[in-house]
């Protein structure tokens, strides 16, 4: 398939700007390198068009999990449309603020106040600031990917400086203040003992973890973050960054019944709207007035209108339901067609966020090869589905019987030991270490 235009623009994109795109997870070089499409002129369901006029059905990220209903909503961006002729930004607010944060303490009734930001990340800096402020402590204990701010890549600073970067491979510190070293102490997913032992060896203030990436919780996991939280009067923050209205209507933690101090919600709450909010308990919130924390874009309408308008069809539609009906057909099928074809891969949950691996010595190329074979088929996919609304069931048949038709060039090209020769342009970069 030519994506020529696409590709030419990506190596144009990479002189003019650093990295060549503002998101690590959306370059091309992490996907195919050399050969993705890159750009888009428009979107629509799961469907994608390409600068060549090429068509794409979207079974990869789907906008790194931001779009849960699917690109372009009709309800969404009719609200949003409405918003912007009314005045997306004023000398006054927006009263969908008042709004949003009704709605959003209806649904976590454990909470009392609500702050707001436009993106996960910065939300996430927000939380920690917030959490600082109320306990008057600098250190904490975290579990997970939470975004590029100092609090957290801290943590890859060692005290011998060609150590750097060695807990969690593939998030360089450079340009972290080393001042902020054995701030940030990380521990892996279901791993209590190494929070115990943290905790012990350190004056933790907070503790931070995603309650669900890839992993079930087991022996009661969150359930004992909470008790050691609760023990050493600590700030519990979940990132619910990812996990937030895929799993049920709110966040994973309302499933798992095991309540934080602190949730943190982006992407998919306003279904690719920028928009983010910090959901907590009224005393710790109230600390933000102890600290500054202002910024002139986080008091525009349409983050907040967009929100409104997911949440309310994610509840309509009953969303989360879909999204396990539909990502539990996906990942049977890739079991199936694995087991038919002889390809060891091991599929990992929740359903809603459906991802294999391929047991092999080559796995990286094996999994740079499905990816080249499935864009040649017309679809944008990778070793993972973020599983939208828009996924329906006509989508999935199609799809299954072209992974079918790869895994078997891949089988035969693992036992010709001939992967990297199939392969038309670099094998793709690996992504960053996440503990869970």
């Amino acid at each position: 398939m030519n994506c020529q235009k696409g590709n030419s623009l990506w190596k144009k994109a990479k002189q003019l700007i650093p990295g060549g795109s503002q998101l690590l997870s959306k370059r091309s070089e992490m996907f195919l390198p050399d050969l993705w499409p890159s750009y888009y002129t428009k979107a629509k369901g799961i469907e994608i068009w390409d600068l060549d006029g090429n068509k794409f059905i979207d079974f990869a990220s789907m906008g790194v999990g931001s779009c849960i209903l699917g690109y372009a909503d009709e309800e969404v961006n009719e609200a949003v449309k409405n918003s912007i002729n009314n005045g997306s930004m004023t000398t006054l607010n927006c009263p969908e603020e008042v709004e949003l944060a009704e709605l959003l303490l209806e649904i976590h009734p454990w909470a009392g106040a609500v702050r707001y930001a436009r993106t996960g990340g910065e939300s996430m800096a927000i939380a920690i600031r917030i959490a600082r402020a109320y306990k008057k402590k600098e250190k904490i204990a975290f579990c997970g990917y939470h975004g590029w701010h100092d609090w957290y890549l801290s943590s890859n600073l060692a005290d011998n400086a060609n150590l750097d970067g060695h807990l969690l491979p593939g998030l360089d510190p450079n340009g972290v203040p080393r001042g902020l070293i054995n701030t940030a102490i990380p521990f892996e997913y279901n791993d209590i003992e190494k929070l115990e032992y943290i905790t012990k060896k350190h004056d933790i203030g907070i503790i931070v973890l995603e309650p669900i990436r890839h992993q079930e919780p087991s022996n009661n996991f969150l359930k004992r973050v909470r008790e050691i939280a609760d023990d050493i009067n600590a700030v519990l923050i979940f990132d619910e960054i990812t996990s937030g209205w895929r799993l049920t209507l709110g966040g994973a933690h309302l499933k798992y019944n095991v309540n934080p101090d602190i949730m943190v919600t982006a992407k998919a709450i306003s279904n690719g709207f920028p928009m983010g909010a910090v959901i907590g308990k009224s005393e710790i919130m109230d600390s933000a007035q102890m600290s500054f924390i202002s910024s002139t874009y986080w008091t525009e309408r349409i983050g907040p209108t967009a929100a409104i308008a997911t949440i309310n069809k994610i509840k309509k539609e009953k969303v989360p339901d879909n999204l396990d009906r539909i990502g539990k057909i996906i990942g049977n099928g890739w079991t199936r067609l694995a087991e038919e074809h002889e390809l060891e891969i091991e599929i990992l949950h929740p359903n809603a966020l459906i991802s294999f691996s391929f047991e092999l010595e080559n796995a990286q190329e094996c999994k740079t090869l499905f990816t080249q074979e499935m864009l040649d088929k017309g679809y944008l996919a990778s070793n993972s589905v973020y599983v939208s609304f828009s996924h329906k069931k006509e989508y999935l048949n199609d799809y299954l019987n072209e992974v079918d038709d790869v895994f078997g060039k891949i089988k035969l090209a693992v036992k010709k030991n001939s992967v990297k020769k199939m392969l038309k342009g670099p094998i793709a970069h690996n992504g960053f270490q996440r503990l869970t």
